[in-house]
């Protein structure tokens, strides 16, 4: 393996995350917040040094391309390093009280988990809340996906990067060159960001709020500038405004790109987006007709409520305009089993993917046909073309490390002493990179009160899921470090 690019990239990555300490420093600066102006830029000033110095060394180090194996290896790397330099202005400026506290806040940040150890948000230094949600902001693309795009200075090939940190089962290339696939996918993006911040803003939001909640909501995040979240401000136009940004992010970036460049007819056919779209509908359905008359007076607000927290839920955002653990038992049923989805492939959404539930699905379907028809044969077809039998068996096996990841979380968190139900959603929203759950880390609840490993756990389980599982645990195999 190219060890010394490898390196040389996370370098890169590392100076990139240092200027937006120096940018959050500049903030605090314009607040008057001494204490974490001096933080940011202690660390970004370190940060830089390292990463320069690093570069310098490795300056002649430019290998023509990476093999698959130095694609996981540095997708895996970059993050832990992003996590545990981007928790530095936390522990440091004391925002948190340990450093396993400002890790689990970090990599909650970058993987778009939601989840926060943080009881009182509104306390925070601004420029604090601000790298909090920025984290969103970068780690919703990937930072990997972001550093694709200068890979041609290096001399380096970025395919094994976005198979190795894609959200999805394949990776759907918009152009033939990938670094100008990055670069699209970064466009519409940002083009995201700036409407949804205007239309924020129009909605009576500050600049700063509308800045962090678009962050959140374009990355599917979930981290907000107030205690109770959306709640705050009891706004049925915040609501629809989120929850429509919400949906749009849960959809594969690379339908965006078609829709936006007039090349309809894939969009209309995709089989991922109208079972996603279904799922949306039959679970707002639900939970609107299991709301009126029971919480709220009215189908309007009951509805309003409804799908916000159902696409909250399944794009693993992780935004909570109510306290859905007073809702019906059915309400809360169909939230807590749309934390088994998930969001599109090549979205920001975490989860399972809709994508795979449809292949299983399917799958399970064509098993039933050869109970009855041995000797046929049936094709499993998505979008009208065949999957290859790797790719179901893929899926397959992605499902089962899921299921047997999220017990094992399970296991490890219950032996801090919580309920059942605690420790299975702690597990499911963090793994699954949703945020809140339910018991005792629910909508106006925090992670705060886990013992210091347990923090550790959830937090290795955030980066398991946002790396869809394979890409960390493939590291653990004793043949991928053979030669």
């Amino acid at each position: 393996m190219h060890y010394k690019a490898i390196i040389k990239i996370i370098a890169i990555l590392q100076v990139v995350i240092a200027a937006f300490h120096l940018i959050c420093g500049t903030m605090a600066i314009y607040f008057k917040e001494a204490n974490a102006a001096y933080s940011f830029f202690l660390s970004g000033v370190l940060l830089i040094g390292i990463g320069v110095s690093a570069l310098r060394i490795l300056i002649d180090e430019r290998p023509k391309t990476l093999s698959t194996k130095d694609g996981f290896l540095l997708v895996t790397a970059s993050w832990v390093v992003a996590v545990l330099v981007g928790a530095i202005p936390y522990h440091l400026s004391e925002a948190v009280p340990t450093y396993a506290d400002a890790v689990f806040e970090t990599i909650s940040g970058f993987s778009t988990t939601g989840a926060s150890v943080i009881s009182d948000i509104e306390a925070l230094p601004k420029s604090i809340i601000f790298w909090r949600s920025l984290t969103h902001w970068l780690g919703g693309m990937g930072i990997v996906v972001l550093a694709v795009a200068i890979l041609p200075l290096l001399g380096i090939g970025g395919i094994q990067l976005i198979q190795a940190e894609a959200p999805g089962p394949t990776v759907d290339k918009l152009t033939p060159r990938i670094t100008e696939t990055a670069k699209y996918l970064w466009y519409i993006y940002l083009g995201f960001t700036v409407a949804l911040a205007a239309l924020l803003m129009f909605g009576g939001m500050s600049l700063f709020d509308s800045l962090n909640h678009t962050f959140a909501t374009v990355a599917t995040g979930g981290f907000g500038t107030k205690n109770t979240s959306v709640m705050h401000y009891d706004s049925a136009y915040i609501d629809y405004v989120l929850t429509i940004f919400m949906l749009l992010s849960g959809i594969n970036f690379s339908l965006h790109f078609r829709f936006l460049t007039g090349n309809l007819k894939p969009v209309l056919a995709d089989s991922e987006l109208k079972t996603y779209l279904v799922i949306v509908a039959l679970a707002t359905l639900i939970a609107t007709v299991s709301l009126t008359g029971t919480v709220y007076d009215s189908y309007e607000k009951s509805f309003r409520y409804a799908v916000f927290n159902v696409a909250s839920f399944i794009t693993t955002t992780g935004f909570a305009n109510d306290d859905y653990e007073k809702w019906p038992f059915l309400a809360q049923t169909v939230l807590f089993l749309l934390m088994f989805v998930g969001g599109c492939s090549g979205s920001t959404g975490g989860g399972i993917k809709v994508i795979r539930i449809i292949t299983l699905l399917k799958q399970g379907l064509n098993e039933m046909k050869y109970l009855i028809h041995p000797r046929a044969v049936f094709s499993l077809r998505i979008n009208g073309q065949p999957v290859k039998k790797n790719i179901v068996y893929a899926i397959s096996g992605f499902f089962f490390l899921y299921i047997t990841t999220a017990l094992f979380v399970t296991l490890i968190v219950s032996t801090s002493g919580v309920d059942m139900m605690t420790a299975l959603s702690a597990s499911l929203t963090t793994l699954g990179n949703i945020g809140p759950g339910f018991g005792l880390i629910g909508p106006t609840e925090n992670f705060a009160f886990f013992p210091e490993y347990v923090k550790w756990t959830l937090s290795a389980a955030m980066l398991i899921g946002r790396l869809e599982i394979y890409t960390v645990l493939v590291l653990f195999t004793p043949m991928f470090w053979k030669r």
